[in-house]
């Protein structure tokens, strides 16, 4: 029986379609856009073709979505068509076939106003008990087929897991500021500290998710590299971040003088992911420590996932503005 992975010509929809097939599992790739990791082209907005798609699939991880980076190129309509119908698609036909799980990747981003605490206040702890505070059409239609996962699993029965991850992606961050002051591999390092997982880890998450599902049933879970800080940091990592850094990890400012690089001065807000490692047996291997290990060592901290795959963009066009708009 083969597992479905929806936006395989992604980065994540890549890199489920390359772990399936080195280990030798049967994978079915479907994307809107042709790849040699797509095996059947279409829209996961059309039921017919996600029904004749569907056939034969034990599992399904559902990755294609439009992102963050669409809002201003793309309508909210395509984002409801996509995002929310799309997913009630594949959950339909998912009930239908008798798929005895079905994971789907949503996006910490959906936290929304949640993550900027008011200037003055500490970092915010994020967890699944926050409650999401969409602030873009992206977060909202992502809550909205969170909903749908939910009611599928619970009115049909079918075995279904959330993972809200955090950033994987390797483009360049949206904002010009951070674009201007942080060379992007230095950031994407800092980010391991609070809001990023290496995508060989996420794609892990996933393939336990896919384990996990029928014991599990159903559950929301935050995917992001696990952080070293712990609650009580929350306000000394909005005053003086890399105090606290520093006092975790003594050789910081040496060995980040060693790549000319240098931490953030200050957190807004912490993902917290033990929900995850503890339900899933999910073991990260990329976190803040291990970019500092491979810094003693000379080495890159980005698996070689990342790198086979590499920036894929987000649109066809290339913007002046930044690597896409906002």
């Amino acid at each position: 029986m083969a597992i479905l992975v929806t936006g395989s010509a992604g980065h994540l929809g890549e890199a489920l379609v390359r772990r399936l097939r080195a280990d030798g599992r049967a994978v079915r790739g479907v994307d809107i856009k042709p790849s040699a990791w797509t095996d059947h082209v279409g829209s996961i907005a059309d039921e017919a073709f996600v029904r004749e798609a569907m056939h034969g699939v034990d599992a399904v991880i559902h990755s294609a979505t439009l992102h963050k980076p669409h809002v201003a190129t793309h309508s909210k309509r395509q984002f409801v068509d996509t995002n929310v119908a799309g997913t009630v698609a594949l959950l339909e036909a998912a009930v239908a076939h008798g798929v005895r799980a079905f994971v789907f990747t949503s996006t910490t981003s959906a936290f929304g106003a949640a993550l900027s605490p008011a200037p003055g206040e500490p970092a915010a702890w994020i967890d699944e008990d926050v409650a999401p505070i969409p602030k873009n059409i992206y977060g909202a239609t992502k809550i909205a087929a969170e909903g749908m996962c939910e009611l599928v699993a619970r009115k049909d029965k079918l075995p279904t897991l959330v993972l809200r991850t955090s950033r994987f992606f390797p483009e360049d961050d949206d904002n010009a500021g951070v674009r201007a002051e942080f060379d992007s591999v230095n950031m994407q390092a800092n980010e391991l500290l609070y809001r990023r997982a290496d995508i060989e880890d996420i794609v892990e998450a996933h393939l336990l998710a896919v384990e996990r599902a029928p014991a599990l049933r159903f559950g929301r879970y935050i995917v992001s590299a696990p952080t070293p800080f712990h609650r009580a940091d929350v306000a000394a990592l909005r005053a003086d971040a890399p105090a606290v850094v520093r006092r975790l990890f003594p050789d910081v400012d040496a060995l980040y003088a060693s790549r000319g690089w240098k931490l953030l001065p200050s957190l807004d807000r912490v993902y917290d992911s033990s929900r995850a490692v503890r339900d899933l047996g999910w073991t990260p291997k990329r976190d803040f420590a291990f970019v500092l290990d491979c810094l003693r060592r000379g080495e890159d901290f980005r698996s070689d996932m990342a790198r086979a795959i590499g920036k894929k963009g987000y649109h066809d066009e290339v913007f002046e503005v930044g690597p896409y708009p906002v």
